[in-house]
């Protein structure tokens, strides 16, 4: 078993137990473009992808915060890459920015050094 999987088995056991009360369902969408831009709708058509996963919500430290990049109101969602996957599939999500996550937009992403978890900076209020 690598590091990243012992951050993975480490971190869910304590979503299970020590941060029950603090973990929430994550319930993700992007949409993107797809196709040519159809002049009769003015649009281009689009596909939405949904997806799901655990994470735990925060907010940022006093000296992250500058007013400009990251706002006091931004979330910090922190989430397992392998418990964030594709709705119905087995498949692994990957986040991007603007995907709207519990009615937040994402902002930044980022990821640990073992690739075991993802740091979403989030914009809006959770629903």
């Amino acid at each position: 078993m690598g590091i990243r999987s012992d951050i993975q088995t480490d971190i869910a056991a304590a979503f299970d137990t020590d941060l029950a009360d603090t973990v929430s369902l994550l319930e993700g969408v992007f949409t993107q473009s797809s196709g040519e831009y159809d002049p009769a709708t003015g649009q281009y058509p689009t596909i939405t992808t949904n997806y799901r996963g655990r994470g735990v919500l925060g907010g940022f430290r006093t000296f992250e915060i500058d007013g400009v990049r990251i706002l006091a109101t931004d979330y910090k969602i922190t989430a397992l890459q392998n418990e964030l996957l594709l709705t119905g599939t087995s498949s692994p999500a990957v986040p991007r920015v603007d995907d709207v996550i519990n009615g937040m937009t994402v902002i930044d992403v980022q990821q640990d050094p073992a690739n075991a978890a993802w740091s979403l900076q989030c914009r809006g209020t959770p629903t």
